[in-house]
């Protein structure tokens, strides 16, 4: 009896409706991005295939192997450059972090003389080329005098990082209810205490959002660092760039197969953070 009604329902929809089912299932825009992400990805795919190459050239395949993964874990140069890449996303990191949210709070709550122009003037390494940051980067350690070093280069950072973090605490703080403050002002609580007890942990899914997304372009900057950095601060980026103007080895695909593994898995857990601030949120 079932299958009579259906049947009779599906007789009583118009053969245009029909037609429009039937081209919703191949829909040409699907295809187009199916395409367009192939396209971007292929390049991907190709490193990593020939990370696990045999060969110590990348021209032909000659055996899968493990060996230049293994052989990253004992070479000191790209350790140490591992290392000074970290040190200065961490450090650049932490203080973005720290500035950059006190910043948007200010810029959200506060009324004062120039807000407009000072959000403005905020914002702008978001949109300068990084050129033009480096190089103003260094003219400015020159005149004041200070040797290049790997703590200038977290300086250089730092002009970045926070705005990006600023930027984002900025998106999370303007959709937040500002009466929950006043309402824990009114019940005694110091303005401290409402920032600390009430804002903060509002904030802090966006604050590491920002600080994920910060960590990561830090990792992969390499215009500003090279500008920036003195003698034996050598970042990751710096590092691989000298390695690949006598060509690409197998040992530079692990490396970066590594490093776009790892910035995925960063950029996953910043969107699972994003979500799941959002949930409490709504709940």
């Amino acid at each position: 009896m079932t299958e009579l009604l259906n049947h009779q329902q599906e007789e009583d929809i118009p053969v245009e409706m029909l037609k429009s089912k039937l081209e919703t299932r191949f829909s040409w825009q699907g295809i187009f991005s199916s395409l367009m992400f192939f396209y971007m990805y292929l390049p991907i795919l190709v490193l990593t295939f020939y990370s696990f190459n045999q060969s110590a050239y990348s021209a032909g395949w000659q055996g899968f192997t493990l060996k230049w993964y293994i052989k990253l874990f004992s070479d000191s140069r790209v350790l140490n450059a591992l290392q000074n890449s970290l040190t200065v996303a961490l450090v650049a990191v932490a203080i973005s972090a720290i500035i950059g949210t006190l910043m948007a709070v200010g810029l959200a709550r506060y009324q004062f003389p120039g807000k407009t122009l000072y959000r403005g003037v905020s914002y702008l390494p978001l949109i300068i080329p990084d050129i033009a940051i480096a190089v103003a980067t260094l003219v400015f350690l020159a005149v004041i005098g200070t040797p290049l070093s790997l703590w200038t280069i977290v300086a250089a950072h730092v002009v970045f990082c926070l705005a990006y973090i600023a930027f984002v605490v900025s998106s999370r703080i303007s959709t937040l209810d500002p009466h929950l403050e006043e309402a824990a002002l009114d019940l005694g609580a110091t303005p401290l205490q409402a920032f600390i007890k009430i804002l903060l942990p509002e904030l802090m899914p966006a604050i590491i959002a920002g600080c994920l997304i910060s960590f990561v372009l830090s990792m992969d900057d390499f215009l500003i660092a090279s500008f920036t950095a003195g003698t034996g601060a050598t970042t990751l980026p710096m590092e691989i760039f000298s390695r690949i103007r006598t060509g690409v080895k197998p040992d530079i695909n692990a490396l970066s197969v590594m490093l776009i593994v790892g910035s995925g898995a960063i950029a996953c857990f910043a969107e699972l953070v994003r979500y799941r601030g959002e949930q409490k949120r709504f709940k």
